[in-house]
């Protein structure tokens, strides 16, 4: 089962942080993702750039609208992201523990849809 353990941040906690704490959590990302592969549970992951770089697209009656960063106002935003091959939610749950962001944001645990394979006779 394909699990996304979604990474939320308070962007200003991070930002705030000494560099030396910075540079600690990141060595326990590093460490984190290669126990993941090591585990043979990594899929993918990827961090994002600060919520200032998003932007947003809306299509509605024909037209499309931009604007700069996310629709909703939250003090978390979407920081990363891990895309897990696992056995069961409660390993998703045990892994997503794990990520050092869970000590200061939240991570949200949800399994991926698997759509039936389309065969043509």
């Amino acid at each position: 089962m394909q699990y996304m353990l979604l990474i939320y941040d308070d962007e200003s906690v991070w930002q705030s942080m000494p560099e030396d704490e910075r540079n600690t959590v990141m060595g326990e990302y590093f460490a984190y993702t290669e126990a993941l592969k090591a585990a043979g549970k990594y899929v993918a992951g990827d961090a994002l750039q600060p919520v200032g770089t998003a932007r947003s697209l809306r299509v509605r009656d024909a037209g499309v609208t931009t604007t700069d960063g996310p629709f909703a106002e939250t003090k978390e935003a979407l920081g990363g992201y891990y895309l897990v091959d696992v056995d069961s939610e409660d390993e998703a749950l045990e892994w997503a523990a794990k990520i050092p962001s869970a000590r200061y944001g939240t991570i949200e645990v949800r399994p991926i849809v698997v759509f039936p394979v389309e065969t043509t006779a």
